[in-house]
């Protein structure tokens, strides 16, 4: 993966991907656990578009998004709150079978993640998404052996777009700011990569809410992983 101008010709010490989005096309997972989350608490299901919006900052506020049935959600009140912890109850609970069942692996994703393989580069998963999920679903889908770490919305204090994730995951890989990467699909991952020092590349065909991600400012921008080969 060479990226002209960000590592001058040089393969990145270390490279750090966000998955949902990313590497893997999850929504349809996604959306089927939350539509019977919003099932059983009696309310309408959301749907495959609109949950591809709202995916992104984690399980909580994918959560909190389907009972608002937008994006922009209010911050709760107390009775809300309660019909929160009711509702994530059941997500975690839904999405434990849906997990990797229509699940994709985006085209260019093994290509890429070979060459790295084959060039000695470590990689890392820093996601959003509950730690739980992540292990499962890459051995579902045969992406389990690429990874030596993987960073869930939940290992740490903070997720991102706070850089915290990024900042531990180079360090565990031994990586350097001026030569590891994140690749991810949305702002989230472009503002933490920023904060670290870390250059960013964004792929086009992930959840971003629907706003171009050649707004967000990554070093690059790409429609496919196998155009960094």
């Amino acid at each position: 993966m060479i990226l002209k101008g960000l590592f001058n010709i040089r393969w990145p010490t270390a490279a750090l991907f966000d998955l949902d989005g990313t590497l893997v096309d999850s929504a349809l997972d996604l959306a089927a656990a939350v539509d019977q989350t919003l099932e059983r608490l009696g309310r309408p299901p959301a749907g495959i578009d609109q949950v591809r919006q709202w995916v992104g900052h984690g399980a909580a506020i994918l959560i909190r998004r389907a009972l608002a049935g937008k994006a922009d959600w209010q911050p709760p009140n107390a009775a809300d709150e309660a019909v929160f912890e009711d509702a994530m109850a059941l997500f975690f609970q839904h999405y434990e079978n849906a997990n990797g069942q229509h699940a994709k692996v985006y085209p260019g994703v093994i290509e890429c993640l070979n060459r790295l393989q084959q060039m000695g580069c470590p990689m890392a998963i820093v996601t959003n998404k509950p730690e739980q999920f992540v292990a499962p679903l890459l051995k579902q889908l045969k992406l389990d052996g690429y990874f030596k770490l993987i960073v869930g919305g939940d290992t740490l204090a903070n997720k991102k777009p706070d850089p915290e994730p990024l900042l531990y995951a180079m360090e565990k890989l031994n990586g350097g700011p001026a030569t590891t990467v994140m690749v991810g699909d949305s702002a989230a991952d472009v503002q933490a990569a920023k904060a670290a020092g870390v250059p960013c590349v964004a792929v086009t065909y992930g959840y971003n809410f629907g706003n171009p991600v050649q707004a967000l400012g990554a070093n690059a921008v790409v429609d496919s992983l196998s155009e960094l080969l």
